[in-house]
């Protein structure tokens, strides 16, 4: 099985390319530039150092949300075309699943954050049962207050990663009741590597998508969207 796997939803651009349960290559970007400028050359440049024939892939995987509306729609645009291209499925993995998978095999709960602005986190909460990933909260949007407080009544210690560590630390460290760590720089933000990894396993239960009506998921409304309705509702 080969799977050429992608994220955009972050500040962080990443590319891989995976055969069987071999990482091949994996090509990732922290760094401020649009990901219009980023994504297809770190495609290209992936595909020629893999001396990949994109036509012998199996599928795209690409991580559909939440996170950055804009880095999500070139994501998805650039998964689409491709798909559309090369006549190949998708597999759409939800963000905060492959950032959690990063922390694989884990004995404490993991918690993937991502700044949503407005005092709430793109969030979700996992732990591992043998080789096998728990999702014990799906992903949501919602307020860091509500995040802590669930994480004290579970109990147990807990992993934090993700771009809202540095915007909430301070909040995690006054509300959490419970021991906790934030994970190190090389696990910490989202890795096309993870997307890849989960999307094998989601390809061989039959969970993939034509790239036609493939979508991000954004979990909430833009901004605009959202001034939009409050203007409508007045």
């Amino acid at each position: 099985m080969r799977i050429l796997a992608m994220d955009s939803s972050s500040l962080v651009a990443s590319v891989a390319v995976l055969e069987d349960d071999v990482l091949m290559a994996e090509y990732t970007m922290n760094y401020k530039k649009t990901h219009s400028q980023t994504l297809l050359p770190m495609i290209d440049e992936v595909v020629k150092m893999t001396e990949l024939d994109l036509q012998t892939i199996d599928a795209i995987a690409i991580s559909k949300g939440p996170g950055s509306f804009t880095g999500l729609r070139i994501g998805s645009a650039t998964a689409k075309g491709l798909g559309l291209a090369l006549d190949k499925p998708i597999v759409a993995v939800p963000t905060v699943d492959a950032m959690a998978y990063n922390l694989w095999g884990s004995a404490d709960i993991i918690v993937p954050i991502m700044d949503a602005r407005r005092n709430q986190v793109y969030t979700g909460i996992y732990t591992f049962e043998g080789k096998h990933m728990q999702v014990l909260r799906e992903q949501c949007a919602i307020a860091i207050e509500e995040l802590l407080a669930d994480l004290n009544e579970r109990g147990r210690k807990v992993i934090f990663l993700g771009d809202g560590v540095p915007v909430f630390k301070e909040k995690i460290e006054e509300g959490l009741t419970v021991p906790y760590e934030f994970a190190p720089a090389h696990m910490n933000r989202q890795r096309a590597g993870a997307v890849g990894a989960l999307a094998e396993l989601y390809y061989e239960k039959g969970m993939t998508e034509t790239a036609d009506v493939h979508k991000p998921d954004y979990l909430r409304l833009s901004q605009a969207e959202r001034e939009r309705q409050e203007r409508q509702e007045q």
